[in-house]
């Protein structure tokens, strides 16, 4: 059976002067000549992807898309129409993003979270904006601290909603993030916390001494690049140093206290220099 928003391995079953056509038991689909590999013949298989061609007929490329069916991705609007909008995912049909699929209005230029999926009333692969149903609750085997692969979808009041490891939702707390993060972004976290509701809470740099230790490291590297001195010091305003070093007040008290005890920098209330 020829899997539609798939990879499929098809055998090449005859040629034509406009491709070939490519067979799974009784099933044939074309596969236009720009496509086919060099050298291509009746009798080898070949790896495929199925979607759609303009007129809803199953059509085969070696083209990768960014994603296939079930798998989330990170999609540039190429254009928006009354009734969705076009998304740029490496073939040469955009994907539709339907505009009863959109959290919110989109734009063209800017990326887009979605998850590839099957229209089964149409047969016809689109990109999906509202990703809550698509996302499991998080297994009890999931522990604090444990390294993830985090996913950028949506900017709340609280924070930056995420994909934990393509299969959960998760949550970065607004006053947590030191940084600008965009939509489509992809970044190593950890998770902080195993909600209830089977959501999680995570961070993006470890806790304890290895997330001290990260600290310690980026505000040596500063330190290193500014000379050996830093104007941020002890009694230093929060903002200041989340601008300089995208790091919480806390975080970087601790870090110069590290490296005071250490006899590396000394410290005053609006400077640190390198001993």
């Amino acid at each position: 059976m020829i899997r539609i928003g798939e990879y499929n391995t098809l055998e090449i079953s005859r040629m034509v002067d406009f491709g070939a056509y490519l067979k799974s038991g009784e099933e044939e689909i074309l596969i236009p000549g720009k496509w086919l590999p060099a050298g291509a013949e009746p009798g080898q298989e070949i790896e495929v992807f199925v979607y759609t061609d303009s007129e809803d007929r199953p059509i085969a490329t070696t083209m990768k898309p960014a994603a296939i069916s079930g798998e989330f991705a990170a999609l540039e609007v190429k254009e928006v129409a009354p009734f969705g909008a076009f998304l740029n995912w490496g073939l040469e049909k955009d994907l539709l993003l339907p505009k009863n699929e959109q959290v919110r209005p989109v734009k063209p230029g800017e990326k887009v979270v979605v998850r590839i999926a099957l229209d089964y009333k149409t047969n016809r692969l689109i990109g999906v904006g509202k990703l809550g149903a698509f996302l499991k609750p998080a297994p009890e085997e999931l522990k604090p601290g444990q390294e993830v692969e985090l996913l950028v979808y949506h900017k709340s009041p609280l924070g930056y909603q995420v994909i934990v490891d393509s299969k959960y939702s998760g949550l970065l707390y607004q006053d947590e993030v030191f940084e600008d993060l965009t939509a489509g972004e992809s970044r190593k976290g950890y998770i902080r916390k195993v909600r209830e509701d089977g959501k999680l809470d995570v961070n993006l740099k470890p806790f304890g001494k290895e997330g001290m230790q990260t600290d310690v490291e980026r505000v040596w590297e500063k330190l290193q690049e500014n000379g050996g001195v830093l104007a941020l010091g002890d009694k230093s305003h929060a903002d200041d140093i989340y601008t300089g070093l995208n790091m919480s007040k806390k975080s970087y008290k601790r870090a110069i206290g590290i490296l005071y005890k250490d006899r590396k920098i000394t410290v005053s209330d609006y400077e640190i220099r390198q001993l």
